[in-house]
């Protein structure tokens, strides 16, 4: 038997929103120790990794590991149906061929429940080694969301020079080109400074509508990581309170 539940069903409509244009279905793999999923879009420039740990919800029971194959699509009609403010419940029996989304609101004047068919998907694991970074940039999500929406009027893809100095985002089209750069800074609140470890220049080229989508995930964190390498794919990862993380793995455009 498995059962878990969060105080805001809004969570899991801010978590949904960045990846169901990527993906349209996905297994959420649950254990005693939390539900984590990952998933490759269609065209496998980009892998989805996501963790919710168990101590991060308001209760969690989960008796043996088990899989739930959810359409994303269907998942996201049901969450609108939810209030901001309500309770979830996830339910899901062993071997059910069905899981249950249980609405409360707060006054719990107001239950809802629908039951979801579980899909049978393949469950791919990708391995995902530790490599060494180029640079680390840590900055407000929301300068990210607006840095992509800005430059995505001038062009397809953005190239990324980091080093110790700051950030530029480039972009060049038919009608143009521009640069955003930005620098560290020394804010007395946290997330609203930007940060960048740099062990070595990197220069990196990537799909901007992949990294416009990401942003989606602003609500979430108001701060988000950049994990940037030669040799690998650059990380975009949003923090989730206490609770876990949400990262997206995006492959560099090749000359």
């Amino acid at each position: 038997m498995f059962e878990a539940r969060l105080l805001k069903a809004s969570l899991l409509k801010k978590i949904l929103e960045p990846i169901k244009d990527l993906v349209d279905s996905a297994n959420f793999d649950c254990s005693p120790v939390g539900i984590s999923l990952q998933a490759m879009d269609s065209t496998h420039v980009t892998l989805i990794t996501l963790l919710l740990r168990s101590d991060g919800f308001d209760s969690y029971n989960c008796d043996r590991s088990l899989s739930l194959g959810l359409s994303l699509v269907s998942l996201n009609k049901i969450l609108k149906c939810a209030g901001n403010d309500d309770f979830l419940t996830i339910k899901a029996r062993d071997e059910a061929d069905t899981v249950t989304f249980v609405f409360e609101s707060p006054k719990s004047d107001r239950i809802s429940d629908f039951e979801v068919k579980l899909l049978e998907l393949k469950n791919d694991q990708y391995n995902i080694r530790d490599s060494d970074y180029s640079a680390v940039v840590k900055m407000p999500s929301a300068e990210l969301q607006r840095i992509c929406r800005d430059l995505s009027i001038m062009g397809e893809n953005v190239t990324i020079t980091a080093n110790k100095e700051g950030v530029k985002f480039s972009v060049s089209g038919d009608s143009g080109s521009g640069n955003i750069t930005v620098r560290p800074t020394t804010d007395t609140e946290a997330d609203l400074a930007t940060t960048i470890e740099s062990k070595e220049p990197v220069v990196l080229s990537f799909a901007l509508k992949f990294l416009s989508n990401f942003t989606k995930a602003t609500p979430l964190s108001p701060t988000v990581k950049l994990t940037i390498s030669e040799t690998d794919p650059i990380v975009i990862e949003y923090k989730i309170d206490d609770i876990g993380y949400l990262r997206f793995f995006l492959a560099p455009k090749m000359d």
